[in-house]
């Protein structure tokens, strides 16, 4: 598959180089042409602009800081429905000083990005920082990383549930776009917690007793 990925920081990387070795095409987009030109030759990829790695392929991956997306949004003609009707994986967290989110009060992220371009928006990878990206596999004790996938286009959730495995990972669907706002709200909170020293798996019991 091509995909083309809009950034060139920690995710850009860690899921961009996952899935050049899984054997798909990856065209790299930045704002900056010599550190796009430098993760594409470390990955293997392609080195393009934001408005090429937008058109690339059937899959695009959105990887900027979230404070920059509107920008890139408008600099990409957003309004004028450059990316309507595209597959458009939101892996971005809209999460400020304190660990809280900067939408609080508003719409989530994937929505807001969702309504900002029409595009057929999948909130996915992120929940987990890039270091458990670059895993191969990404897997521990009870075994493969369940990726959490929310989106409202069933054909746009099995692609990405297709570069999901592609990682070694488990997709998992977890609702449509409107509960992509608990999982930017859940991973606030892991992340506070990460920051703090805490194993966030020391709240939760085995399944077979939150069950029972």
């Amino acid at each position: 598959m091509r995909i083309g990925i809009l950034g060139t920081g920690n995710m850009a990387d860690a899921l961009g180089t996952q899935w050049v070795r899984a054997g798909h095409q990856v065209l790299f987009g930045g704002r900056s042409p010599d550190r796009t030109r430098a993760l594409a030759a470390r990955a293997g990829g392609g080195a393009g602009s934001l408005q090429e790695a937008a058109a690339f392929g059937p899959a695009t991956l959105l990887a900027l800081p979230h404070a920059a997306v509107p920008g890139i949004l408008a600099s990409l003609g957003a309004a004028e429905g450059a990316l309507r009707g595209r597959l458009l994986i939101d892996c971005t967290n809209a999460v400020g000083p304190g660990f809280v989110l900067t939408t609080e009060g508003g719409p989530g992220a994937a929505r807001s990005i969702a309504d900002a371009t029409g595009a057929r928006v999948i909130k996915a990878f992120n929940h987990l920082p890039d270091a458990v990206w670059r895993l191969t596999p990404p897997a521990f004790a009870d075994g493969p990383v369940a990726v959490p996938l929310c989106g409202d286009d069933e054909e746009a959730l099995e692609t990405v549930a297709a570069l999901v495995r592609d990682l070694g990972c488990a997709p998992l669907t977890a609702g449509g776009l409107d509960r992509a706002a608990y999982l930017e709200t859940t991973t606030a909170f892991l992340i506070g917690l990460w920051h703090s020293g805490i194993d966030p798996r020391r709240l939760l019991p085995p399944f077979a007793a939150a069950t029972a």
